[in-house]
């Protein structure tokens, strides 16, 4: 299999565990999404500790980043931002709005693009603007079919677009930088950890054996597709990355519907008429760029 081929597979398959998580955290609603969360975090580093191990990648990077506040201090932004984001996931999930996730995956591409346009001085192309209008008449869509502003989906996509943008001033690897943002994140939501079964609140010892695995298991269902993403975006073009993307939301929308049983009126298929058409012009303005800047790139080595 081609380095192209592999990339592609990679990513696929993260995309896929991402769509899948949504039915994985329903099965952790003994637990409150706070303490979920926590869970999440610490055993997140756990995964990542052994992932470093089979890899044989070492420790050696990680003093020298923790004394440098220039590289400790976006990681440790994007692990805020990484964090809001899987409450938010989780929450939604759990408490049977998993169309809501489902939206915030949708439009997170043009929160994206928009966040470009704000904080890098990004220019849109005339197809890149079409598909945000259509992006902001499906959140006004969604607001009148829910009865009010979706906040959860606006919070994943917001959250998730400003992480890949703090990202970009990561000078770490993808395992290096996701190593140090649960590593962040641990200490807090160890604290919390123990004081939740300090005062009888947790969940981890006392529903069943399952239920801590599940808990201990979020980890590595957080940290391997990550991981996986990390290794695919370096194989193949983000073009392409990013119509794999749209395999996630995809998936999470067919869950909430179909498995969950959540209601959709004909407002909200209104409402993801009007994203699914974003997406279509998104999609083709991406491809569109990507064949013009291969056929540039063949015009410029002809002799």
């Amino acid at each position: 299999m081609s380095d192209s081929n592999r990339g592609v597979a990679l990513g696929a398959t993260a995309f896929l565990m991402w769509g899948f998580a949504a039915l994985y955290w329903p099965f952790l609603s003994a637990s409150e999404p706070a303490e979920v969360l926590a869970h999440r975090m610490v055993w997140a580093l756990l995964a990542m500790c052994v992932f470093l191990l089979l890899a044989r990648r070492g420790w050696s990077w990680l003093p020298q980043v923790l004394r440098n506040p220039r590289q400790l201090l976006p990681v440790g932004a994007a692990a805020v931002l990484i964090s809001l984001n899987w409450w938010g996931f989780i929450y939604s999930v759990s408490t049977a709005q998993t169309l809501q996730a489902s939206l915030a995956y949708f439009i997170n591409p043009l929160m994206t693009v928009c966040l470009g346009v704000v904080l890098f001085s990004e220019r849109l192309r005339a197809a890149q603007w079409v598909a945000v209008g259509l992006g902001v008449v499906a959140v006004g869509v969604m607001t009148v079919a829910y009865g009010s502003t979706p906040w959860l989906s606006l919070l994943m996509a917001t959250s998730f677009a400003a992480y890949g943008a703090v990202k970009k001033y990561v000078s770490l690897d993808g395992m290096q930088s996701l190593t140090v943002e649960t590593l962040v994140m641990f200490l807090p939501a160890l604290g919390f950890v123990v004081y939740l079964e300090a005062t009888g609140a947790g969940t981890a010892l006392s529903v069943s054996p399952g239920h801590t695995a599940l808990l201990v298991g979020g980890g590595f269902v957080t940290a391997l597709p990550l991981l996986l993403f990390g290794v695919a975006a370096r194989k193949v073009p983000l073009s392409v990355i990013g119509m794999l993307q749209f395999i996630a939301p995809t998936m999470i929308f067919l869950i909430g519907w179909l498995v969950q049983g959540e209601e959709m009126p004909l407002s909200r298929w209104i409402g993801f008429v009007f994203v699914w058409l974003a997406v279509c012009v998104f999609v083709f303005d991406q491809v569109r760029g990507s064949r013009a800047r291969a056929a540039a790139r063949r015009e410029a080595v002809r002799p």
